[in-house]
């Protein structure tokens, strides 16, 4: 039986960052990214005042995705490739574990001392607290109202 490891970011973790814009990655999404690669990289969102987080791998898959269903030469894919890819960065993570983050990513993101980090399965958002908890509690509402049905296939037990 061969065992299969996830690579899914998950939980809610606060962390300071310092007056350089250093913070630290938590510590299972180090895990994740030095199984995958050695970088992040991150990018202004394009729908919520913070920072998205992933790994090259999965960029380049959007990249390819983008390629594919997108006509080469249409606006659509011309603006949706400048703004994430003309706006990602690599970061690499220093001996403890923080990255720095720009000053641009910072301000999107209205994070001055403390980072929220929200795992959202081949993904990650960075967010304010304040900012966090008022979009948990918004989403939280949304999925409790309209509660969504899923049906799990290809698990252990098909």
């Amino acid at each position: 039986m061969t065992v299969r490891k996830t690579f899914l970011f998950m939980d809610t973790i606060s962390n300071k960052v310092d007056a350089k814009g250093r913070v630290s990655l938590p510590s299972d999404y180090r895990a994740i990214v030095k199984e995958l690669s050695t970088e992040i990289v991150c990018y202004r969102s394009l729908s919520s005042p913070c920072i998205e987080g992933c790994t090259e791998e999965l960029l380049e898959k959007l990249a390819s995705e983008m390629e594919t269903s997108l006509d080469f030469f249409s606006q659509t894919q011309d603006d949706l490739t400048n703004l994430i890819f003309g706006d990602a960065r690599r970061f690499t993570f220093d001996s403890t574990g923080r990255i720095s983050l720009s000053e641009k990513l910072l301000k999107h993101a209205e994070i001055t001392d403390t980072a929220v980090f929200v795992g959202k399965g081949r993904k990650f958002q960075i967010w304010n607290p304040e900012n966090w908890a008022k979009e948990e509690a918004r989403i939280r509402a949304e999925v409790l109202k309209n509660r969504p049905s899923l049906r799990p296939s290809g698990g252990a037990d098909e």
